[in-house]
């Protein structure tokens, strides 16, 4: 009996952990464009958690359409990325010369058009998408607990992405214009690269990849209105964490986020929602910067 309730708490503390890593893994998806926005371009996008809550309507719109959650997902991902493209040419585009205040306010103005479109286009109602059938089903991890199949397939999808940002970033011209965009941008422009068009191409695959982790989480989560404002601040709290401007920062700082903010409703429910901030304060006590953040 003890050894038989010593095998459920540790399946019952892996199964939490699986949860913390497979939220951390959306986090990073929705952190990873807001770092690199505010990193290299400079922008502070309040509006960035918005983009997530129109990746996961698009994502039910589509699917009620289609008949069919993967292709909604795949024909939803160019209309982000074509959305995201818009907005920076028509809105951001004229802020960077601008300050922060500016910003600021253009990007909560923002979240309330997008709000009110939300409230137009879908009301006001919680929204359901069913999860694919082939990964409805479930790992066994023990006689009595398993795990969710489609918990696993949007860590692996998460986990692909993030060699791919990794390779593209590393390997490529693009990431080598990004990663010279942010360490200084006004060299770019004196060696001729159209500092313009590599912001919108940053900016766009930012709001896909915040679009991307709002489709990718509506069967777990549901779709409701302002869906997009809690996953805004958790993230910003990962940019921080992991160091402004750092990829590689924003991926180990939302796996620490998820991870402490699942245990943590686990294990001390009446101190959920302070933890995730106090490991905040304790990286920036131990380094201002972030993980991977530079010192200014």
């Amino acid at each position: 009996m003890i050894f038989s309730k010593k095998i459920m708490d540790a399946s019952f503390y892996l199964i939490q952990f699986l949860n913390g890593i497979q939220y951390g893994f959306l986090l990073f998806l929705v952190a990873a464009g807001l770092t690199l926005v505010f990193g290299i371009m400079g922008i502070i996008n309040l509006a960035h958690g918005s983009f997530y809550m129109i990746g996961a309507y698009l994502a039910f719109w589509l699917t009620n359409l289609t008949g069919n959650f993967l292709i909604g997902v795949a024909l939803a991902i160019p209309v982000t990325i074509g959305i995201g493209y818009l907005v920076e040419r028509t809105t951001f585009s004229r802020l960077y010369s601008r300050g922060h205040l500016h910003q600021v306010l253009l990007t909560y103005a923002l979240i309330l058009i997008f709000d009110e479109l939300q409230l137009i286009l879908w009301g006001n109602d919680f929204h359901g998408i069913d999860v694919p059938e082939f990964l409805s089903g479930a790992i066994q991890l023990t006689d009595i607990l398993s795990y969710p199949t489609y918990r696993l397939f949007i860590s692996a999808i998460c986990i692909v992405l993030a060699f791919m940002m990794y390779w593209v970033i590393q390997k490529t011209k693009l990431g080598m214009m990004i990663r010279a965009g942010a360490s200084n941008r006004e060299m770019v422009q004196i060696l001729g690269i159209d500092v313009q068009r590599l912001f919108a191409i940053i900016f766009s695959l930012g709001v896909a990849l915040a679009a991307l982790a709002g489709m990718l989480a509506a069967p777990v989560t549901s779709v409701y209105p302002g869906m997009g404002e809690n996953i805004l601040i958790i993230s910003f709290v990962v940019a921080v964490i992991g160091g402004i401007g750092s990829i590689k920062g924003a991926f180990v700082g939302a796996l620490l986020v998820g991870l402490v903010d699942i245990y943590g409703k686990t294990l001390f429910p009446e101190l959920a929602s302070i933890l995730v901030y106090a490991l905040m304060v304790v990286v920036l006590l131990w380094r201002p910067q972030g993980l991977f953040g530079t010192a200014a």
